[in-house]
């Protein structure tokens, strides 16, 4: 995996944590933050060939 791949893929796990995170604090702006970041992480996954994980296991 290349350092670019694991950037990538760390984008996303981050990202999906922050949309947890914001949920579970009924934070609806944060929310919207988090699920932008995680469209962006995500497109930038597919369009770069980066398989991602359904869900992260860490």
């Amino acid at each position: 995996m290349t350092e670019f791949e694991a950037a990538a893929l760390e984008r996303v796990r981050v990202a999906r944590a922050l949309l947890v995170a914001a949920r579970e604090a009924e934070d609806v702006f944060e929310e919207s933050l988090a699920a932008g970041e995680l469209e962006d992480a995500l497109r930038l996954a597919r369009e770069h060939g980066i398989a991602v994980p359904e869900t992260d296991t860490q």
